[in-house]
């Protein structure tokens, strides 16, 4: 089957990092052009392929797929303008800053019946899949308790824009995305929101403090993002009727795309065992405690979701209408932080 000519629209750190690497070595895409202003880093990576400086020239190659891995504020101007151009897309979480754009842009995919996802990489993320599997199964029973931690130590505002007071920008876009989009999938849409989000290290610049309480009927999701965290605890704390799941540490994946290695390769996404979580069950009036195996992490997958959603016309790995949910909740965060009291959503 022919490979999908992508145009990759930036190549910062997350196209350079995590969009090229996984595209570079599936035979099932072509990285055909690249827009950057940086010919010469693009091509040290993907050398003889075309560079252009604009989204308008990218458009006018022979690619089917745009990935569009610019700053958030830019998203929803380069989504529409690809879609209008012809092209399928994926974009890089979040999927636009403004709910009311995104309902937009899904309604122009769906005229053109072109494909729109956003990358929500996580989902694929060692530990979350184990605790997928684990609510899947019923193990730990009704879940009344859900703790999620995307804790980092930089006591200093780096200057670049995701820690400026820009549209899109700070914390809650950035790394409140992911922990969002993993509690949506697993239990759906919360009844209310409640959040306190500021600028923990420096007042004039973006917020780089999260704390959100998700509520549903019988149970709670707390949501965890800090700045000055010299040693965090757990990163996941799932707690159920018949048992608990703790796991600390951080999916080896992003780091691992750092030092080059392939994502198709057979040991990709396995973590060490020291780095597996506790599980812990009831089992009548015993209480039993074993290291419960990772499932093997794999970003791949969102990939290979795509190409089949393309060439087969099959379900995309992340609909837009899920990405747009993690938008509405991140709305009601900022309402709730703002006025300082629980934001109710509408049923």
């Amino acid at each position: 089957m022919k490979p999908i000519n992508v145009g990759l629209a930036g190549y910062g750190f997350s196209g350079q990092s995590f969009h090229r690497p996984l595209l570079q070595h599936s035979n099932d895409y072509q990285i055909h052009t690249v827009m950057s202003s940086n010919k010469e880093k693009v091509q040290e990576d993907l050398a003889g392929v075309s560079v252009v400086p604009t989204l308008d020239e990218l458009l006018q190659e022979d690619i089917e797929l745009v990935v569009i891995t610019t700053p958030n504020h830019l998203h929803y101007d380069m989504i529409k303008q690809s879609l209008a151009a012809g092209k399928h897309v994926v974009v890089e979480k979040p999927f636009v800053t403004k709910s009311k754009e995104g309902e937009e842009l899904i309604q122009l995919a769906e005229e053109k019946s072109l494909l729109l996802s956003v990358f929500h990489n996580r989902r694929w993320d060692a530990d979350f899949l184990t605790i997928r599997k684990l609510m899947e199964s019923k193990q730990l029973g009704e879940v009344t308790t859900y703790e999620a931690h995307f804790d980092r130590y930089r006591p200093a505002v780096k200057d670049r824009w995701k820690e400026n007071k820009i549209d899109g920008g700070g914390v809650l876009y950035d790394l409140g995305a992911h922990l969002i989009d993993q509690a949506l999938y697993l239990f759906g849409k919360p009844k209310w929101v409640f959040a306190d989000v500021f600028s923990q290290r420096d007042p004039e610049k973006a917020e780089d403090y999260f704390q959100i309480t998700l509520g549903y009927e019988n149970t709670r999701i707390g949501l965890y993002s800090r700045s000055i965290v010299l040693d965090p605890g757990p990163r996941y704390q799932v707690h159920g009727r018949k048992g608990s799941f703790v796991k600390y540490g951080m999916d080896r994946q992003e780091a691992d795309l750092k030092e080059g290695l392939d994502p198709y390769s057979k040991s990709w996404g396995k973590e060490d065992k020291e780095n597996w979580g506790t599980l812990t069950l009831v089992e009548g009036e015993k209480v039993n405690t074993i290291k419960l195996p990772s499932e093997k992490g794999d970003y791949t997958q969102y990939y290979r979701g795509i190409h089949q959603a393309i060439r087969n016309n099959q379900s995309s790995p992340v609909p837009p209408e899920e990405a747009l949910d993690v938008i509405r909740i991140i709305e009601a965060c900022k309402k709730s932080a703002e006025e300082k009291k629980s934001v109710y959503l509408e049923s």
